[in-house]
């Protein structure tokens, strides 16, 4: 029923007020919500600008920084300046996205987004500039749900019937629109999501994630090289590695400077921050998401504690708010710690409501608690590497770290070599110097 609905005339998207300023003149200004002539010639406005865009240098720029822009991840940016507009309208973009739809309410701060939208635009408010203004809306909308995993990206939309009932119509198989008022940046939109999408949609596989945890360019360089689609960093690894202490937020240098390396390999990169490392959330968040970095992993324990859920909550939605389009995966450490095991679940569905993209529960081992976990949660459960992965699969996990266990086989390595060297005992075969070299290069 749908799909004919969208391509019937007399159905008709619901018309909005002429108006002269703010996101309602934008709103009477743009292809999305007319219909006749004015839609006619609107679209054609929008196509013609989305012609003059490549969608590999759009992809490029949100992404590797060969395109348009300076590659610092965020996708919005990225089509603003192929817009022709400076990258840092994202905000402003975001804020009118709130408030565009007809049916929610304009803010001041969405009618003063639009003035600045205009005037980095040239300062004319005609159908030109409000088509460059509608389609970064559009995309901050769409490209955000991409991101989330959400599909289709827009879950429904709304047509007058010729009775003047309202119609709300589904687009479940149709994730963007069809008929005359199909979204003409589909390609664009896909192409701006592509990175960050990509590491979402990695939970969403036929199998689960297998996540190696590295803990210096070299081991992830290595883990890049042997075909993992994805790296992780360690926090015991990386605060060995550099003689501190894990779980103190003690490395938050040593873990942002990491990060800035690993993003050059290709694959995606998520961050283990601890419990934020002693940052602000919302200020470690844009930081890391400047680096380009696709995810992160977030603690409530608290060395021998765990944190108030509540507190939790908070700390996650502010992380979320500095960088919405990153993969937030909240670790719930009550069976690492042996505290408050029933919590788990309660405490998983509230960093869900918080805008975590993922639960990591390291230390459940029970097939039952697992299933429990899945069944409860909507969002892909995290566990420690810890038997068959098949048997894991089949429960419902995701998502299968090694957390540290990397790390420490390499210590072993290390020291059973040494001690075959010392002993006169045949030593295991390793990797060349050259293949070692080579990591440098990637």
């Amino acid at each position: 029923m749908a799909r004919p609905v969208l391509s019937d005339p007399d159905y008709r998207v619901p018309g909005v007020p002429a108006a002269t300023s703010g996101v309602a003149w934008l709103r009477a200004s743009v292809a999305r919500f007319c219909e006749g002539p004015d839609h006619i010639r609107r679209r054609a406005l929008a196509v013609e600008q989305l012609a003059a865009l490549s969608p590999a240098q759009l992809r490029a720029g949100a992404v590797h920084g060969d395109g348009y822009g300076d590659g610092d991840g965020d996708p919005i940016e990225a089509l603003a300046q192929a817009l022709g507009l400076p990258r840092h309208v994202a905000p402003d973009v975001a804020a009118v996205a709130r408030s565009y739809q007809p049916h929610t309410e304009i803010t001041d701060a969405a009618d003063q987004a639009v003035d600045r939208l205009i005037a980095a635009c040239g300062g004319s408010a005609d159908e030109a500039t409000a088509s460059r203004i509608g389609l970064l809306v559009q995309a901050c909308q769409a490209v955000t749900a991409l991101i989330s995993g959400t599909n289709p990206p827009v879950p429904s939309t709304r047509r007058v019937a010729p009775s003047g009932e309202m119609v709300e119509v589904d687009l479940v198989g149709m994730p963007f629109g069809s008929g005359r008022h199909a979204c003409p940046g589909r390609t664009h939109a896909l192409a701006l999501a592509s990175r960050q999408l990509h590491f979402h949609r990695l939970h969403h596989g036929d199998t689960p994630l297998i996540l190696p945890n590295a803990w210096d360019f070299a081991s992830a360089a290595a883990l890049a090289e042997a075909g993992f689609p994805a790296i992780g960093t360690t926090s015991l690894g990386v605060a060995a590695a550099n003689g501190l202490p894990d779980a103190a937020g003690a490395t938050l240098k040593e873990t942002l400077e990491l990060a800035a390396k690993l993003v050059r390999l290709g694959v995606p990169i998520t961050v283990d921050i601890e419990a934020g490392l002693g940052a602000d959330p919302s200020e470690l968040a844009a930081h890391l998401w400047e680096l380009r970095v696709a995810g992160v992993n977030i603690e409530d324990g608290r060395g021998d504690h765990l944190a108030d859920p509540l507190v939790q909550a908070d700390l996650l939605r502010a992380f979320k708010d500095g960088a919405p389009a990153m993969f937030l995966n909240a670790r719930i450490d009550t069976h690492w710690l042996g505290l408050e095991k029933s919590s788990a679940i309660d405490r998983a569905l509230r960093y869900a409501d918080a805008g975590a993209d993922g639960v990591f529960v390291p230390g459940l081992v029970d097939d039952r608690e697992i299933a429990d976990v899945v069944a409860a949660v909507a969002l892909p459960l995290n566990v420690l590497a810890q038997d068959d992965v098949q048997r894991l699969a089949n429960l419902g996990v995701r998502r299968i770290s090694t957390g540290s266990l990397l790390f420490r086989a390499a210590l072993d390595a290390a020291v059973t070599t040494a001690r075959a060297v010392r002993d006169g005992t045949p030593v295991q075969q390793v990797a060349s110097y050259e293949s070692v070299q080579a990591l440098a290069n990637r």
